[in-house]
């Protein structure tokens, strides 16, 4: 049963000296434990929700504690400025930057009828950068949570922008590549069916961005959203999803933290404890301290500690540190974790704490890359590819694209398969499937053969030339005869 909430009041959180969003004393512990269902004042027909807070007016569960609600509801959107200021650090930074460089580093392959309008568009596209312009689409989609990229073209028609795409509107020599515009210039624009009616297609979706004061709709736009969101709180996110700095930035912090503790523990790993009269010690307090400072100066591995045998005793407690490597290392594995980057690529060192190998974070982190390949480069590739055919080639063929294997074989490994190539290709020329020339072709057209980029046979040619030889070869007429 719906109702509406006239006043909410909201316990204040208990101060704390915690850095830790887990801190107890941090959460609202006197707060009362069970409360009816708030549901947000737009679900319970009350408004729209484009003011919505992800805090206690969005909703609470009765059988959810406060304490714990208010832990969950302090994990909300941070704001773009603060995304940019923790990604600053090396460890977040790497992890924005890595799957969006690894994603494309083999490269990928255009396939279409004609091998010269392939050539071409090859050479185009290192002219227009579009390695740099993926990366960079992946890169800050990660540290925003959304980024937004333009498909730049010069049209004479001044609302080409708010028209909804369209190829043949696309003039020779008007595209010019790939603009992205960070979320703090993009303002989402939404129609009213988008907003009022849950069942469009598009419901809570934006139909335009306002750019630099341009509207653009969202067809000529490319839209990478890494974490996305559910409708209830897009706004709060101003309809973009969650940013991996927002995900990361308590477990990089208690990461950081850990590893600070090491140093600081070898340091400090010994405890000395001096035994003293405690009545002839304060009873002259300042010649004590003085006395106490000078014997510090030789607390080390070289000095000599002189005490009173008889009135003074001295006892040391030094602090383990050999699991002390194992637990920093776990903090690291929780960020890779969150980052769904092996440990092991991230830092560059084998995984430690937990009883793991890699091989499975290592399975996985292919299968993150090929899911952003496929989701996100590829419809952004193929519009770029479209449009530079009919731009530049002003031709209209159709071409599509595929990525290289992620993994990089050794020497040894190419080796190894080829031969296996080659053992199948014997085994059906024996059978009489295929003949030399058909294995001719394979070696030439295979990038991973030795034989690639082989000469091409002209078959009529050839087979003139082997006519040519017959007759050549054959016995002169008997004019006798």
């Amino acid at each position: 049963m719906f109702w509406r909430k006239k006043q909410i009041s909201i316990p204040e959180p208990a101060q704390s000296s915690g850095v830790f969003s887990t801190d107890v004393s941090r959460l609202a512990n006197d707060a009362p434990i069970n409360k009816p269902l708030i549901l947000n004042k737009a679900v319970a027909g009350i408004g729209t929700m484009d003011g919505a807070s992800l805090l206690p007016d969005a909703a609470l569960a009765e059988a959810i504690p406060d304490s714990q609600f208010y832990w969950y509801a302090s994990q909300s959107f941070i704001g773009y400025q603060a995304c940019v200021v923790i990604a600053q650090n090396w460890l977040v930074d790497k992890a924005c930057r890595m799957p969006a460089r690894d994603a494309i580093r083999q490269g990928f392959e255009i396939h279409g009828s004609d091998e010269e309008t392939i050539k071409q568009l090859v050479k185009l596209n290192k002219r227009f950068g579009i390695n740099r312009s993926m990366r960079e689409f992946i890169h800050f989609g990660r540290v925003y949570g959304i980024r937004v990229a333009i498909f730049k073209v010069d049209s004479a028609d001044p609302d080409y922008y708010e028209k909804p795409f369209n190829l043949d509107g696309v003039q020779p020599g008007s595209y010019r590549g790939i603009s992205q515009v960070d979320p703090v210039w993009c303002s989402p624009l939404l129609t009213d069916t988008s907003v009022s009616d849950p069942s469009s297609l598009r419901f809570y979706d934006p139909e335009f961005y306002l750019i630099g004061g341009k509207k653009y709709h969202r067809s000529h736009l490319a839209i990478f959203i890494p974490h996305p969101v559910p409708d209830a709180i897009k706004p709060a996110y101003q309809y973009g999803g969650v940013s991996l700095p927002q995900l990361i930035f308590e477990r990089v912090y208690a990461a950081e933290r850990t590893a600070n503790e090491g140093p600081q523990l070898a340091m400090t790993k010994r405890t000395g404890v001096l035994k003293v009269n405690a009545a002839a010690f304060f009873s002259n307090l300042s010649r004590a301290k003085d006395n106490l400072l000078e014997w510090v100066g030789l607390r080390d591995n070289y000095g000599v500690k002189v005490i009173d045998k008889d009135a003074e005793d001295y006892e040391q407690f030094d602090t383990g540190l050999a699991d002390l490597d194992a637990t920093i290392m776990t903090q690291y594995q929780l960020v890779a974790a969150i980052a769904n980057i092996p440990v092991t690529k991230l830092l560059g060192t084998q995984p430690k704490g937990f009883a793991s190998t890699g091989e499975y974070e290592s399975e996985s982190y292919r299968e993150e890359l090929e899911s952003i390949q496929t989701n996100d480069l590829t419809p952004m590739l193929e519009r770029h590819l479209a449009l530079l055919m009919r731009s530049a080639l002003r031709r209209d063929d159709e071409v599509t694209v595929s990525w290289a294997p992620l993994d990089s074989p050794t020497a040894e490994q190419y080796a190894t398969l080829n031969l296996q190539k080659a053992q199948a290709a014997q085994i059906y020329a024996d059978l009489g499937a295929i003949d030399g020339m058909d294995i001719r072709e394979q070696l030439r057209m295979d990038p991973n053969s030795d034989w690639f980029g082989l000469r091409e046979i002209d078959l009529a040619l050839l087979q003139q030339e082997e006519e040519d030889s017959e007759e050549a070869q054959a016995p002169a007429p008997d004019p006798e005869a």
